[in-house]
């Protein structure tokens, strides 16, 4: 017999959002830490009744202005019904004339709406994959990112990813372009086939390599770079060129065949089917906490999935946005393969949800409590929510793995 969902009239009647908060968190002394890892962005939904919900966004260098966009999200979702997902994105949208084109906007909707599917889950007494189609996988396949923290030579990089096959993964991903922005040079190259060529040398062929480009690079240099690396049978490149170099795009398609993944910094549909519908794109890497939530990121999922397109979505931030996305991979068909900085995060970002989702073997269990599917240790973010954040951009670029960029 198949079970029906049936939403209570009183849970309908409690359904009234009353605040929506950012909380901005950072743990003293990990001053060391590049600046988009070193603060985690939550958004606390609150309803009339005191039903509460948990999402989260990007933080980087944005953290204070996406923190500030959810103060002012917060003033046009008071008074609306958490469950009217659709209409409140819509409500939003009209309000504010840029959010399309803002990742600040994007951002702070999407940890609203994870938020609001975690109490519609909690209320439901389900998992929000259940919500959302139900299972088409129990366990999660995931790749490994942020371990190669320190290391610059290529036995520094051999060394580690070997310790992750120890551990069982069956995928990771690095960057091994050190310093090079927007061109490289013939050394620049011969340093990254060193390193790739250690990494390959050390996991084995059966071990999927994922090389990281950040979008750094103009297409000649990227198609160079990637001409030198197709020898090692990279599962893909990701973000090979600027992110709006479309025509670069185009060139690098045609000069290398190496696979492309991209679409984190896509954070609106129209975008995102240009990619698709000429062909530029391999694997999609929609990010829930920037692309509009759970509700935009599987239409996002659904769009890929008519022109074949599996799905690896980006998650480079904290607990929350690892829970959801685990959520949507669970449910989505067309998934291949998930990021995780699990095992590579400071020990307080596990502890914010009891360290309840380990990487096993190479993959993470779909949990199937209600809503997010795990518990919020919400004494610890009041230990460790700031007011704002202290954000230094100091020589290394911002962005990078820590320990990574010489000079």
């Amino acid at each position: 017999m198949v079970k029906c969902l049936k939403i209570p009239l009183s849970i309908l009647s409690m359904s009234t959002i009353l605040e929506v908060e950012p909380h901005i968190l950072h743990k003293p002394g990990e001053e060391g830490s590049a600046p988009w890892a070193s603060y985690v962005l939550l958004v606390k939904v609150t309803t009339k009744d005191g039903r509460v919900g948990w999402g989260e966004t990007l933080s980087s260098i944005r953290v204070n202005s996406v923190a500030k966009m959810v103060n002012v999200l917060s003033s046009v979702m008071r008074g609306r019904d958490v469950f009217n997902v659709e209409g409140n994105r819509l409500e939003w949208y009209r309000q504010d004339f840029n959010m399309p084109i803002s990742i600040e906007s994007t951002a702070a909707y999407s940890a609203f709406d994870i938020a609001s599917w975690d109490i519609i889950g909690r209320e439901l007494g389900e998992p929000i994959h259940r919500l959302l189609g139900g299972l088409t996988r129990d366990r999660v396949r995931v790749y490994a990112n942020g371990w190669y923290e320190g290391a610059q030579r290529p036995e520094e990089f051999a060394e580690k990813a070997s310790g992750l096959v120890e551990r069982g993964y069956t995928a990771l991903k690095f960057d091994p372009f050190g310093q090079y922005f927007d061109t490289i040079d013939a050394r620049g190259i011969s340093e990254a086939v060193e390193r790739v060529r250690a990494v390959r040398e050390a996991v084995g062929n059966s071990v999927d390599i994922l090389i990281e480009t950040h979008g750094r690079f103009n297409a000649e240099s990227a198609i160079r770079a990637a001409q030198a690396l197709e020898r090692f049978n990279p599962l893909f490149m990701e973000e090979p060129v600027h992110p709006e170099d479309i025509e670069g795009l185009v060139r690098f398609r045609q000069g290398t065949r190496v696979r492309v993944a991209l679409g984190e910094r896509v954070i609106n549909k129209g975008s995102l089917i240009q990619y698709l519908k000429h062909g530029l794109v391999d694997y999609l890497q929609t990010d829930i906490g920037r692309f509009g939530g759970l509700t935009e990121a599987r239409k996002a999922a659904a769009i890929a999935e008519a022109f074949s397109v599996p799905m690896a979505f980006h998650n480079a931030n904290g607990p929350i946005l690892h829970a959801a996305t685990i959520q949507l991979d669970a449910a989505i068909p067309n998934f291949a393969l998930q990021e995780s900085f699990y095992d590579h995060w400071p020990q307080w970002k596990r502890d914010l949800i009891y360290d309840s989702m380990p990487v096993e073997n190479g993959y993470v269990k779909v949990p199937g409590k209600p809503g997010l599917g795990v518990d919020v240790n919400e004494k610890l973010i009041e230990e460790l929510k700031v007011n704002e954040a202290e954000v230094k951009v100091e020589g290394a670029l911002s962005w990078a793995v820590r320990g990574t960029v010489s000079g």
